[in-house]
């Protein structure tokens, strides 16, 4: 959608870079507006730019509209206008269950299945996701996430349809019990205490005993969403169980709900690139994850050829040159710029931000 700059209000989402007379960006594709990035925008004089259909609370914003009525029905369509409605659904039912409404199945599954369509072609749109991540929108934002990259994963490892959903439903719903946790402990900017944090980490329990009998979720499924803070190790919660007593559905649950909130803006900590994330997860938290479903998670993301343009962790734009099976997240780069060449695993203060163009 084009809008005149005037027009702007915070919490409107960029659709494209913003340039000026410079060969960065002032400001990045999938950026949340705040007063501060409009008034930056008047300042360097911009007249116009492109934002998305849906504000971040996930309000359409018909009201803004400057183009056809053509362009505007092939945005509706797109990924991230369904990822925040479907926020914003969610949102209401998690709200409900606050007040002590029960919590209702068919409609959290009416809710995830748009995202569940044409999954794989959306893999860009949704490792991009971490760009939306909104400090006050974060606990809603992650169970859809959470239930969609359970999906993509799910998918990757030939999970048959009715499971893909199973898993997308237990992904969603793992955080429901948050929904009982004090107020005051979700929207703490500090770093929790021990007792504070033991008493989220009941969160797994609250959920399993709010979902009622339903035909639409199975034993199995219902296993996982208990399951999803288990570690194979035997150091997560709430039961320390190890490897084999864990359900297949909660490794990818465990998974997906690591890489969201590692890279997320959250109250008390800065969002991450997906790359850095995943090199996390394989090295410094090695032994904690399944193998198997860290490498679909993998090869979901790194899905850029020798000729693909990404954006580093500084802003510049690169071309991947060559790839190295063993360090597939850090390939030998030409910098856009100037033309130089840049070995990713030798320059380790840089990384890849996200990938602006497939080969």
């Amino acid at each position: 959608m084009n809008v005149s700059v005037n027009r702007l209000m915070a919490g409107c989402i960029l659709a494209e870079d913003v340039f000026s007379m410079t060969n960065r960006p002032i400001i990045t594709s999938k950026t949340v507006l705040t007063d501060e990035h409009i008034n930056l925008l008047k300042a360097f004089q911009i007249e116009k730019i492109e934002i998305e259909n849906t504000q971040i609370d996930g309000n359409f914003l018909d009201v803004l509209k400057e183009e056809d009525s053509a362009g505007l029905k092939k945005k509706e369509e797109s990924f991230f206008d369904k990822f925040l409605l479907a926020v914003n659904q969610y949102k209401k039912e998690f709200r409900s269950w606050q007040y002590g409404v029960p919590l209702n199945i068919p409609a959290v599954r009416t809710i995830m299945l748009p995202l569940l369509e044409d999954l794989e072609q959306y893999s860009k749109e949704v490792f991009s996701l971490y760009h939306l991540s909104n400090k006050k929108e974060y606990i809603y934002q992650h169970s859809v996430a959470v239930g969609v990259i359970s999906a993509l994963i799910a998918k990757k490892m030939d999970y048959s349809k009715g499971e893909i959903v199973q898993i997308a439903m237990a992904g969603c719903l793992s955080d429901a019990g948050m929904s009982k946790i004090p107020s005051n402990l979700i929207t703490k900017e500090e770093p929790l205490t021990e007792e504070e944090f033991e008493e989220v980490k009941r969160h797994t329990s609250y959920s399993l005993q709010m979902l009622p009998e339903h035909a639409l979720l199975k034993k199995e499924t219902r296993l996982a969403i208990l399951q999803h803070h288990e570690r194979l190790d035997g150091s997560g919660y709430p039961l320390g169980n190890e490897d084999n007593k864990i359900h297949p559905y909660a490794k990818v649950i465990a998974v997906s709900d690591t890489f969201h909130a590692m890279t997320s803006q959250r109250l008390y900590r800065s969002k991450q690139s997906p790359f850095k994330v995943l090199e996390k997860m394989q090295q410094d938290y090695f032994g904690k994850f399944d193998h198997v479903v860290l490498q679909a998670l993998s090869s979901s993301i790194i899905q850029y050829t020798i000729g693909s343009t990404v954006k580093l962790s500084n802003g510049q734009r690169a071309e991947v040159l060559f790839i190295e099976g063993k360090s597939a997240t850090r390939p030998l780069v030409k910098i856009a710029e100037d033309g130089m060449m840049l070995d990713l695993e030798k320059n380790r203060h840089l990384y890849i931000d996200e990938i602006l163009h497939y080969s």
